[in-house]
């Protein structure tokens, strides 16, 4: 029986830079960080409040899950922004859109009042989208 989901994988350009954006600019902790033989960099972050869900930061490459063909698909596809990579909860989305646009994040929407709370759309710097949002006070 499956319990819990443990890892998902967000598809980067280039995986040094993918880490620096998540480590320094979202504040995720770097949770596995590991070369293996043959040169396959097993590569991990998770938000602080959050250690048992890790993002798996992978470069499509050829190899185990992909020919050469598909990656290059993958790769030109993540270029376009056309992957989601979820919702980042916040306590305070304008705060922190303030805080993270500081820092160099990317958004292409700003905090806005939706039925379920306050959202702001961003993307990382491989060019994936994800929600930062607050989620509205239960009366």
């Amino acid at each position: 029986m499956i319990q819990r989901m443990s890892h998902t994988t967000v598809l980067v350009l280039n995986q040094e830079e993918a880490l620096e954006f998540y480590r320094d600019k979202l504040g995720f902790d770097v949770v596995t960080d590991f070369t293996m033989e043959g040169g396959f960099r097993w590569l991990t972050v998770a938000p602080k409040a959050q250690p048992n869900l890790e993002l798996v930061l992978a470069e499509p490459t050829a190899g185990p899950m992909f020919d050469a063909d598909t990656a290059a698909k993958v790769r030109e596809l993540v270029k376009q922004g056309a992957f989601g990579i979820g919702v980042f909860e916040t306590a305070d989305c304008r705060a922190t859109h303030r805080e993270l646009s500081a820092k160099g994040v990317e958004f292409t929407t700003p905090p806005t009042d939706r039925f379920y709370g306050i959202e702001a759309l961003g993307k990382d710097n491989s060019g994936n989208w994800f929600s930062l949002t607050q989620r509205k006070q239960q009366s």
